[in-house]
């Protein structure tokens, strides 16, 4: 679909995100992260994935895992569709997709914009979050792509 420039960092305090929609809730990660947007294409499944890769695919010659990222955010899985889009981030020195209902837009936003996550319980996983965006048609969360994807969670897929 689309290429993505690795300069996100704007200055002035400003970063471009990507946004994108997962049941119905608005996401975004910065757009450092982020290598390419394709077009939903069907995975190869691998036996005894965790319940969060779909699959793989071949990614001009390199085998990346997909990764279904609702489930992996405990939401229900994305059923893909025409609409649907592979997001191909760079995480931690290794590429993966991952599936989203659509891609939204990538927008500027300064950091005075992204909020603290209000204290929910003691059991939410802050790390695969770093705050809330606030827009003036809803408010996005602001997804760690670092954190989500750990080097020890990574090394299980590469395997």
């Amino acid at each position: 679909m689309a290429n993505v420039s690795p300069t996100s960092a704007i200055g002035n305090g400003s970063l471009e995100i990507i946004a994108f929609r997962l049941q119905d809730q608005e996401f975004c990660v910065r757009t450092t992260t982020i290598r390419e947007i394709r077009g939903w294409a069907p995975s190869t499944p691998i036996p005894h994935a965790p319940p969060d890769v779909l699959g793989v695919m071949n990614l001009r010659g390199t085998v990346i895992p997909i990764i279904d990222l609702a489930h992996k955010l405990g939401m229900p899985s994305t059923i893909a569709n025409e609409r649907s889009a592979i997001v191909v981030a760079e995480v931690n020195d290794m590429v993966v997709g991952l599936v989203v209902e659509r891609v939204s837009d990538i927008l500027t936003v300064t950091e005075e914009q992204i909020q603290p996550i209000p204290e929910i319980t003691i059991s939410f996983d802050r790390r695969y979050c770093d705050g809330i965006i606030t827009q003036p048609n809803g408010m996005i969360c602001f997804l760690n792509l670092q954190s989500m994807f750990r080097n020890d969670n990574l090394n299980e897929l590469a395997a």
